[in-house]
């Protein structure tokens, strides 16, 4: 079903660290569930981030970064190789930023990018 990959084509900061193993503390999800980055199509850009707790699924690499497992399926790491996910709690934003070297443009909220 999917397959352990040793190097991760992301990375996360502290703050994304800290805020994902929250979310999934207060979720008490079980063992089986990981955290799933990726992208689908939409957006005001063309592509958008997928960033959720989810099972595996068939073509998924699995990745443990920071102690945290990680599915992506494995088309996707084309669009997202180099990619920082961070966290922001100041006043003006609140909520995971992404910063992707592969983006050609993004949208003014971020969530969405073309390539």
């Amino acid at each position: 079903m999917s397959t352990v990959v040793e190097t991760a084509p992301v990375t996360f900061t502290e703050g994304a660290v800290k805020e994902l193993i929250k979310l999934k503390d207060q979720q008490e999800l079980g063992d089986d569930f990981g955290l799933r980055i990726g992208v689908e199509g939409g957006g005001c850009s063309g592509m958008s981030y997928v960033l959720g707790f989810d099972q595996p699924k068939d073509g998924d690499h699995t990745y443990y970064i920071n102690d945290i497992k990680v599915y992506m399926h494995k088309a996707h790491g084309l669009y997202l190789a180099g990619m920082q996910i961070d966290f922001s709690d100041g006043l003006n934003a609140r909520g995971f930023t992404f910063n992707n070297p592969n983006a050609a443009s993004t949208c003014g909220c971020g969530t969405s990018f073309s390539v």
